[in-house]
């Protein structure tokens, strides 16, 4: 079994180049040369039982209360997945 120290570091720098990565494309010139920057997401702050859901429009708040509600199953279940 990998070391699970190296699997999180690893997991955390993946993490922030693929939201550097994402951030330079955004900003990049269209084909026409104009700067366009238009993002679109949403997101959920846990702070002890209560979210704190942000998002810039309403799709996209939808999904990050989803994938929350799916991540916190998860969480409550993952001894039962691991066999503990």
């Amino acid at each position: 079994m990998p070391d699970l120290v190296f699997v999180g570091v690893a997991i955390i720098l993946v993490g922030f180049l693929v939201v550097f990565l994402a951030l330079m494309m955004a900003t990049r010139p269209s084909e026409s040369g104009e700067r366009r920057a238009e993002v679109k997401g949403g997101g959920v702050i846990l702070i002890g039982p209560i979210p704190i859901v942000f998002g810039s429009d309403a799709r996209w708040t939808s999904i990050a209360i989803v994938l929350t509600i799916v991540l916190i199953v998860l969480v409550l279940f993952s001894g039962v997945l691991v066999g503990q």
